[in-house]
This record gives C-alpha cells, structure tokens and sequence, in this order.
C-alpha cells in the first residue's frame, strides 16, 4: 500500500496496532470500537444473527446532535443500527466465496458521496480483503491486487477531503481500521497475536506525529472519537484516550479530555466497587497534600485505583491553580497528563477483566439442570452394567468378564485426567496430547491384551494373527493422524506432515488428495456390492453411492484448487447434486431397505456361535428377526459411513483428505478387532474407546479449542448465495467431522457386536432385546459428555475471574457445547435408526409375509 505508506512516513497519519479483544470476529468488534465495551463470547452466536445495539454508543450519540450519517458495505452495520443511516447499501459479510463484488458495491457509490456535502459522517465497510483471506489465507495469490485496491481507495478519500478543506468546507478525519487480523490460514475468531492485531490509523489530525508504531487497544478508539468531536463518551466505556490525537489540542482541553474519560471510568469503578473510598466526584477538590498519603493506599486493588484518582485530580487542581501564572510550567502539565493515563490504564485494565455481569443465580440454576442430567444418565449407565454383568455372572457365560480388569481402569482414568486437566490454562491450549496419549495407550493395552490371547485362542482359529494387525493398523494410522497437524497454540509454527506438503508443492497436496478420495470411496463401494442382496432397490442404491464418488472426484480434479477455493456456477451447481443424491441415497437406504431386507427361508445364527449353543439363538430368532436387524443395520451403518465420508471430501481442505481416509482405516479396523475377538472386552469399554477415538480425529484434523481453527470458506461449498443455516450446518459438518463419524459407525457397530447372547428368550419381551443392541451405543457416549461438560462448567465458573478467562476457558466452553450437540445429534441418529429398523422388521414378522422370491 505504497500511498498509505507514503502518509505515514511524511507524518500526515498516525498509524497503531490496535489490539482487538477476542473474540476476534466482526460484530463484537464493531461493537467495541462505537462503544468502548467489550463484549462476552456468546456473542460469538449472535455474530450469526445481529440484532441491534441497545448500549450506549458513538452512532447514537452523533444521531441525537443531528448528524446525517451514510453506510456502505457489510450489513452488519445495518442490523446493529438500524434507522440510523440516511443513505445506505449493505452487502453480506459471511458469502466469503465472493471477494470482487462485496467492495465493487461499496466503491460504486464512492465518487457520488465524496462529492456531497449532506452528511457527517461515512462509513465504507470493505469485505473482500476478510474473504480473499478465508478463502486462500495471508498468502494467497488475491492479496497483493486487494491491498492495491484498497490503497487506491484511501488514495481518492484523501484526495478529495484535501481539496475539500482546501475549499474551507472545514476539517475532515479520515479514520481507517480493521475489525481484527487473521491467522496464516486467513482464520479469525480466536487470541492469537495475529488475530488480535488489527489496524487503527488516522488521517487528518495535523500533528505530524513520525512514531507509529505504538499499541492501543481497540476500544480506545470510542472515547478518543466522542472527545474530538465534542459528544459524550458511551458509559460502558473502558477505553482510554490516545494521547497523540489529542496532541494538537491546547494544555487545557487536553486536561480536560482526560478527566472527563477519568470521571467516566471512576464511575464504572464505583458500579464494580460499592465501597470504593474516593470521594464524591466531580466537586471535590484535592489538594496537594493529600498526594503524600497515596504510597500507603497501595495494598489493595481499590485503593490503588483510588488514589491514583485522588493523586491526578490533586494535580489538575494544582495546574489550574498556577494557569497564567509565572509559577506555571510544562513540567506541571506533563506531571498531570501522565498521572491522568497513569489512571486510565490501571482503571482500565480492571475493568476490562471485569467486564461482563454474570447472573450467578441464573448460572447455579444451569449448572444443577446439568449435574441432575449427570447422575441420572451416570445411575442408567450403572444399572444397564449391573444388570447385563449380574446376569452373566449368573448365567457363568465368561467369568473372565465378571471382574474388573485393566481396561476398565485406563476408561474411568481417562474421564479423571480430562477433568483434572480442564483447569490448567495450558492443558486446554493444548488438549490434543491428552487425546493422543489415551488413543495411543488404549492401542496398547488391545496389543497386550492380543498377545495374551494367543495361549488361549490358539493359533489354527487366526483371531489371535487378525487381532495382532488389527492392532499394528490402528497404531500406525494412529501415528500419521498425529503428525498430521501440529495442533493447539503455542508449537503451532512446528513442522508436521501438512507443512511439508505445502512447501512441497500444492501438485503433492492434489496427488494425495485423489489417491485417498479413490481409496476411500473404493472402500465404501466396494463393501456395499460385496453385500450379496439383489433387489432392484439396492441395485439403485449403489449406484447412487458410486455417481455420489465419481462426482466428488470430478470435483476435486476439475474444481477444488489448493490456493483458493473455486466460485464458478459449475463447482457450485455440482456440489448441490452430490448434495442431493446423498442425501436421497441415505436417506431411502434408512426409511426403505427394512421393508424390502428379505427374511430368510432357512435356519441361520450368528457365526460367533462359541458363545451359546444354536438353539439359543434359534429361541431368539423365533421371537425377535434378529438376524434381519444385525444385516439391516449392517448396511445402513454402511451407507451412513460412506455418505459422510463424501461429505468430508468435498468439503473439507484438500490437505485433510488423507486424514479422513486414515480415519476410516481406524473406524473399520476398531470393528473388526472388536467382532473377531467375542467378548474379551466390555461392550461399554469399547464404545468409550471409539469416543476417545472420535475426539483424538478431532484434533488431527487440524481443530483446536480456539476459534481461528473453524474452516469457514467449505462452509459455502455448494452455496450459490448466503444462507446462514445452510452455512451453519456446513460449518458443523466440516469441524465436528471426526466425533460424527464416530457415531454413526456405532450403527454397523451395532450389526457386527453381537449382543443377543445377553437377552433370555423365556422372560424377553419385545423391547429387550433392542435395548440390549443400542443401550450401551446411546448411554456412553451420553454419559461420558455429560461429565464433561458438567466439570467444566464448574471450571469456566471458578475461573470467571482469570486472566484467560476470554482468550482460554470461554471459546473451549463453547467447542464443548458444540461438541454435546454434536453428542445429542449422533445418538439420536442411532436411536431411531436402531428403533425404526426393529419396529418395522417385527412388524414384518407378525403379520408373517416374509420376502422369498428373492435371495441374499
């Protein structure tokens, strides 16, 4: 931006580092520079849908002096101030696949506006700088050209308001800000230095000030513009006065300014402190005796506060005492100045830590609904294991089961250590390692638990030699999803396989992109043809999976570029038929393959028939098609696998590929393990395995517990306008990938456990035996989100007052909130996927027209 450099270098503008509270995205940043305040993370949500601003603020505050005001630009400003603009012409802010016509919008208007003398002010909200950054990151090819562009602009404005003041039709302020940065992925929304640092540079003040490269914070920026143009300042104001645009004022205005933003401070103090010990203000008058007390006020955190009060007024008065008189100097002005911002900075920062109010009643009364929810879904938990156990024992079917074993320590461990570790600041940056390690170490209690089989299983069975690579699998695709991302926050610069790629060239990122769609996608079809049923229906349905993949292949070689994500009609138009055909595919294998699954004309059982003799589940078979619902359910888990997994390869990042694929290798060989080895472990130990492995994959896509990690140019993939619960959805579906997966792999899970040996055909009744088939795949992944999220909202309330309380504990609150959505959304997937499939199947059964004119 040579121009805007040029200003800088000459002294015409002074220029900062404004650093921006998180969360770092748009409206509570433009809520905190119009009115000083900082707002809390929730709005985080209601970035989503504004609504308007009903604080004290700047926009206001020019209405009311009768100022005509004109906006052009992102509609945020709108919908945060709706009827205050005389003219204006706003544009999305979330279409970010749209980096040309968001500013084309605002720059139109530009010549027209600068060339009337009906407002004010003008505010010129550019978009398309946010979007290339989204879209290819810091370093995208679309940059450089955007940033010329935008110099251009500033070029005109400045140009024109020049030759305006010129013409004596008055000063003019040219302020130029951003909301916040972005991180090197073109991300934002969490703390990071890069996503904290934003711009704030004004033009026009006439001080001439050559140092710009001092730090503010952002919301200086509201009582620094209320106080040069003469409106009051917003009264939940925590900002300070920047001292260089005051510069050119005289002594006293400039005292003044600052004790006007002094008498505004101390009363948000007071609101704070009930018994703060200043006295009343703005009549007293100080003295400068009273200044020798101040070194014995500094034991507490209000006195401190108070005296420097006491200790700038005493000064002022004494200031305004020797004005014009030859006992005056600008040594005493100095002296005032500093002690006022001496004020203002510690006022300040209390302040800023303090900033929201927390209804503590409304907060107890959430965290007792959320610990009952806890101990009833904690009590079922207990009582299905007691029941299922208790009754093995009874019927001496596997004593080995009986007891208490290793497994079931590390499980409960696990949920001791993630609680333990929420109140370290540094464990949640970096909750990743605790994944890892209990992914790793579960894969090594399963190769210990393998290699003591082999006594007992014997060699001629096999199960002890698949178990084996089962586990040398999961190890070793478990050790490449580590290495995948170098997650979390502070090592993020560190090298890891991604960064490699990317240096290496984006043709290395393409070529192993297609390989792993075409293995991935190979897989999945080729289990669904290797299921021998040969119904038109199903014919129809694999047929929809294989066009599903061949057009996610054709989309990834013809339109997904690894700089910046295409915008043409044609990606857009081919993702909506991936889209529909998914969707179509799915959802007609979920609602129709239980009314056409044909019932068998011969005697069949389970193949793991080791564990009971034949006739007991021939006793099953008579009551229950029990058969029909594992193959049922089998196929569906199927469909539900390879959906999602076409999902993920259309919308996620091309370097993410490889991890979706080394996901699928962990679900499927996790299922294979757990089938071929009976019931050596415990149906709850295994499902607690595969959240812990749903969460693990989490991480190793890339996420964090910081908001910048949200990729949120996929989420317009298939988009040809702005929507915000299509968008929404995409987001979800894009970072919640791994622990959906995982719950929609219970349902085949569901098919290959075989769980009936559990169910007593005498005393079963209709619902017993689909209890015992979905219980445990439904209450632990319940439970174990319940604990967690239960400890930590103890946690995030114990630290409402810490230090990182908004850059640490409050945007891992809502990943964990996002994540017991997430919970909710794949366990009722499985419920009544396992539930619809039952009922319908044993209403088949009752009205006895069984399906035999065909073969499976």
């Amino acid at each position: 931006m040579p121009y805007t450099q040029s200003l800088l270098a000459s002294g015409l503008a002074i220029g900062y580092h404004a650093k921006a509270a998180p969360p770092t995205v748009t409206m509570p940043r433009l809520k905190a520079m119009v009115s000083g305040a900082i707002g809390g993370f929730l709005d985080v949500a209601f970035n989503f849908n504004t609504q308007a601003m009903l604080d004290d603020n700047l926009l206001g505050q020019f209405f009311r002096i009768g100022w005509k005001m004109v906006m052009l630009g992102d509609e945020t400003w709108l919908k945060l101030f709706p009827g205050l603009f005389k003219r204006h012409d706003g544009v999305s802010s979330f279409y970010v696949k749209d980096t040309v016509q968001v500013d084309q919008n605002v720059s139109r208007h530009l010549g027209d506006e600068l060339s009337r003398d009906d407002w004010n002010l003008l505010i010129l909200h550019y978009l398309g700088l946010d979007h290339v950054g989204h879209i290819g990151g810091r370093s995208s090819v679309l940059m450089v050209p955007k940033l010329k562009e935008m110099d251009d602009m500033v070029k005109l404005i400045h140009s024109s308001t020049t030759l305006s003041q010129g013409n004596d039709q008055g000063r003019m302020l040219l302020m130029i800000v951003s909301d916040h940065g972005m991180t090197e992925n073109g991300n934002h929304g969490g703390s990071s230095y890069e996503e904290t640092d934003s711009l704030a540079l004004f033009i026009g003040l006439r001080n001439h000030v050559l140092d710009y490269a001092s730090v503010i914070q952002q919301i200086d920026i509201a009582p620094t513009l209320a106080l040069l143009f003469g409106v009051p300042i917003p009264k939940n104001n925590v900002g300070v006065l920047i001292k260089e645009a005051f510069d050119s004022l005289k002594e006293e205005q400039h005292l003044r300014a600052l004790e006007l933003n002094s008498w505004q401070l101390l009363g948000l103090l007071q609101a704070q402190l009930s018994g703060l010990p200043c006295r009343n203000f703005p009549c007293d008058a100080f003295s400068d005796h009273q200044i020798a007390g101040t070194s014995e006020c500094y034991h507490r955190t209000e006195d401190m506060l108070c005296c420097l009060y006491m200790e700038a007024a005493a000064l002022y008065s004494s200031w305004k005492s020797k004005r014009g008189t030859e006992s005056a100097s600008n040594k005493d002005y100095s002296s005032t100045a500093a002690a006022y911002y001496k004020f203002l900075k510690s006022a300040s920062e209390w302040l800023s830590r303090r900033s929201t109010d927390k209804p503590v009643k409304l907060l107890a009364v959430g965290l007792a609904t959320m610990f009952i929810s806890c101990v009833i879904l904690s009590s079922l938990m207990f009582c299905r294991v007691r029941e299922i156990y208790l009754g093995r024992r009874q019927q001496s079917l596997n004593d080995s089961m009986n007891g208490w074993s290793l497994d079931d320590t590390f499980i409960l461990g696990v949920i001791l250590i993630l609680v333990t570790s929420m109140g370290s600041s540094s464990m949640v940056e970096e909750e990743h390692y605790i994944w890892y390690f209990v992914t790793s170490t579960f894969y090594l209690l399963l190769l210990r638990k393998t290699a003591q089989s082999f006594s007992s299983v014997g060699v001629k069975s096999g199960e002890g030699y698949f178990g084996m690579c089962f586990t040398f699998l999961l190890l070793i695709s478990g050790r490449i999803l580590r290495g995948w991302h170098q997650g979390g926050v502070n090592w993020t610069s560190l090298p890891d396989i991604s960064k490699c790629l990317e240096q290496a060239g984006s043709h290395y990122v393409k070529l192993l992109q297609l390989v792993s769609a075409f293995l991935v996608i190979s897989i999945g079809v080729f289990a669904l043809f290797s299921i021998q049923f040969k119904q038109k229906y199903f014919q129809m349905v694999r047929l929809s999976f294989l066009t599903s993949g061949l057009l996610v292949l054709l989309h990834i070689t013809r339109y997904q570029d690894y700089t910046f994500s295409s915008t043409n009609y044609g990606a857009t138009l081919l993702a909506q038929i991936v889209y529909a055909i998914l969707g179509a595919a799915t959802i007609g294998t979920v609602v129709a393959l239980p009314w056409f699954f044909p019932f068998p004309t011969f005697n069949s059982c389970p193949t793991d028939n080791t564990l009971s003799p034949p006739s007991f589940f021939h006793g099953i078979q008579e009551k229950f098609p029990f058969v029909e619902l594992r193959d049922s359910l089998y196929v569906i888990g199927w469909a539900y696998i390879l959906c999602w997994c076409l999902l993920q390869l259309l919308l996620q990042q091309p370097i993410n590929s490889t991890p979706i694929l080394l996901l699928l290798v962990q679900i499927l060989a996790s299922m294979l393990y757990f089938a071929s080895n009976g019931t050596h472990h415990k149906e709850w130990i295994e499902i607690a395995a595969l959240y812990y492995l749903g969460m693990a994959g989490h991480f190793a896509l890339g996420n964090s517990n910081t908001l910048a990690t949200i990729d949120v140019a996929g989420a317009f993939i298939g988009l040809s306008s702005h929507s915000t619960l299509l968008s929404g959805i995409l987001m979800f579906i894009i970072t919640y990938a791994s622990p959906m997966f995982i719950l929609l792999s219970l349902v085949m899970y569901i098919s290959m456990k075989n769980m009936a040996h559990l169910v007593i055909p005498e005393k079963a009744d209709a619902g017993d035996l689909l209890m015992m088939m979905i219980g445990f795949p439904c209450l632990v992944p319940l439970v174990v989100n319940s604990i967690l999220l239960t400890a930590y909202t103890v946690v995030l309330l114990l630290m409402r007052n810490h230090l990182f309380v908004w850059s640490v504990f409050s945007p891992k609150y809502l990943y964990v909130c996002a994540t017991t959505l997430c919970t909710y959304i794949g366990v009722f997937i499985v419920a009544a996927t396992g539930t619809y499939t039952h009922l319908v199947l044993a209403m088949r059964r009752r009205k006895q027209v069984p399906i035999t004119n065909n073969t499976r």
